[in-house]
């Protein structure tokens, strides 16, 4: 049944414009205003978080939004805080929507004496009140799993598809897909699939972490259009030596597709110099100025399918409707056209 009070957002300092625009979609869709619940969200002299909301939410449907993206400690904090005054408010249900699920990447034990930081994560999470989780592209699907309670993972692949379709039209059948690494075939063989393209995969090898010893590309790439599809870009160092690498074995352009651009260190020059044509993100981690600026990097919004999601979740309707390129294409309002 669908609740009888409407939906409430409420806002970390990870990704305020993203917030913003959620709630701008969704006062479009609703045909009313809705806006960011006022709070504040602030540190003491000595780093210490605090947070205040200055309006009632008792029994209310809250929807935090917060990005656990660098710095993810302090992110990480601010959420689990902001659950905290919420659930001690008499919120009804609480829903974590995390665009981008900072400790992703530490899902299993790699080696002896390591943890899984993923799972701790989890358990904070939890453990602080949230009933609920929306996020997007999470780093590997059994971190689902380590939730005891409904994690819903949305996808950028739909919207990738209607992207490349739209920039890439007349020419899709030059296109290949190219995963960077064997553990990313299976969402680089979705988004290929999507669009109607051949598969290639970058074979890499390590001599130690950060650090690419050799590549080699499996597929025939001569000719082709390459797109790298993968879910982070950090440094950017392997993504720009996979370039070089298919680029060496014929390809015709290389333009990459990456759902979270977390761009770290010397990633956003690394990108600048590359051949890459263009580097397609999300905003599911803010961008910064320098990435703004840079000539060959460009954002797509996610504003939209979150606010549909948030929609679909406080009525009660599916949100694995919105894994549909067909569904998202409306929400998008002619951003893409297959016409």
């Amino acid at each position: 049944m669908p609740s009888m009070t409407e939906p409430k957002l409420i806002s970390g300092n990870s990704n305020r414009p993203l917030a913003t625009s959620i709630a701008r979609r969704m006062s479009m869709h609703r045909g009313m205003s809705v806006g960011l619940v006022d709070a504040r969200v602030e540190r003491f002299n000595d780093q210490e978080i605090f947070v205040e909301v200055f309006e009632n939410v008792r029994g209310e449907d809250m929807y935090i939004i917060q990005s656990t993206s660098n710095p993810a400690n302090d992110n990480l904090m601010e959420l689990l805080i902001m659950t905290d005054a919420l659930k001690r408010s008499s919120a009804n249900r609480i829903t974590a929507v995390i665009p981008y699920f900072g400790y992703a990447r530490q899902d299993r034990r790699a080696k002896a004496r390591t943890p899984i930081s993923a799972k701790l994560v989890a358990n904070l999470i939890t453990e602080a009140g949230v009933d609920r989780v929306l996020t997007l592209d999470l780093h590997a699907a059994q971190i689902q799993g380590f939730f005891d309670i409904p994690v819903d993972n949305l996808y950028a692949a739909p919207i990738f598809a209607l992207d490349v379709e739209h920039h890439f039209k007349g020419r899709l059948n030059e296109v290949t897909v190219v995963s960077p690494d064997v553990g990313g075939v299976a969402r680089a063989r979705e988004l290929a699939q999507r669009i109607g393209s051949g598969l290639a995969i970058v074979d890499k090898r390590r001599v130690k972490a950060g650090e690419v010893a050799e590549m080699t590309v499996i597929g025939d790439v001569s000719g082709q259009i390459c797109i790298i599809v993968d879910d982070i870009c950090d440094t950017a160092g392997t993504l720009c030596k996979a370039a070089e690498v298919l680029m060496a074995a014929g390809a015709k352009e290389v333009h990459s597709y990456i759902t979270h651009g977390v761009l770290s260190g010397p990633a956003v020059e690394r990108i600048t110099k590359s051949v890459m044509k263009s580097l397609v993100i999300t905003d599911s981690i803010e961008p910064t100025a320098e990435v703004k600026s840079a000539k060959n990097i460009r954002i797509v919004p996610t504003a939209p399918m979150f606010a549909q999601a948030i929609m679909n979740i406080w009525s009660g309707t599916s949100v694995s409707s919105l894994f549909d390129a067909e569904t998202l294409m409306p929400i998008y309002e002619g951003m893409y056209s297959r016409g």
